[in-house]
């Protein structure tokens, strides 16, 4: 797997209402605290900590908006549906430098709208699937934190590449074609 970085912002589009996951921790989380998620095996979009005030919502120090339960969720060296999380099951939180291991506390579950974000480097697209609204945050190469709803195409944000093919969030070497 190669190593995070930034990678433009090449379609940011509506997508309708489903059901987003938001993981709520026994710990506080930092503002730069975040977890890597995304719709396929080739990468993850870094969303961070709902701990800021945002328009219309307070600060909550110890939840995560990870959007679209159909998405993975990368930690360490394997994925897993978000959908497959529960309260007890321990997550690695990432910010800057370090990482740490915090147990889920609640699975929240709502029907919300949702943005579709895809980012390029001309080889590959890594998208994610994220709740339209002022609480979620991801990270920006020259804002640093950023809502996502006043990201635009051409901006920079924060990614994990991988190589896609994965058989119960096990790296597997096999053709898989994820879209």
């Amino acid at each position: 797997m190669e190593k995070k970085r930034f990678m433009e912002v090449t379609n940011i589009e509506e997508i309708g209402e489903g059901m987003r996951v938001c993981l709520d921790f026994i710990d506080v989380l930092h503002p730069s605290d975040g977890l890597y998620v995304g719709n396929t095996g080739h990468g993850y979009v870094k969303v961070l900590a709902e701990n800021r005030e945002s328009k219309g919502y307070p600060a909550r120090p110890f939840r995560i908006n990870v959007g679209a339960f159909h998405q993975y969720i990368h930690q360490e060296n394997h994925t897993g549906y978000l959908h497959e999380w529960s309260a007890g099951d321990e997550v690695t939180v990432t910010d800057e430098t370090r990482e740490r291991t915090i147990a889920i506390g609640r699975v929240k579950m709502e029907k919300r709208p949702f943005l579709r974000v895809e980012c390029s480097d001309g080889e590959r697209v890594i998208s994610a699937t994220l709740q339209k609204s002022t609480s979620v945050y991801v990270v920006e190469e020259q804002r640093g934190h950023h809502p996502l709803v006043e990201l635009s195409v051409g901006d920079h944000i924060l990614v994990l590449p991988d190589e896609p093919g994965r058989h119960l969030g096990e790296k597997i070497d096999e053709i898989i074609v994820e879209k």
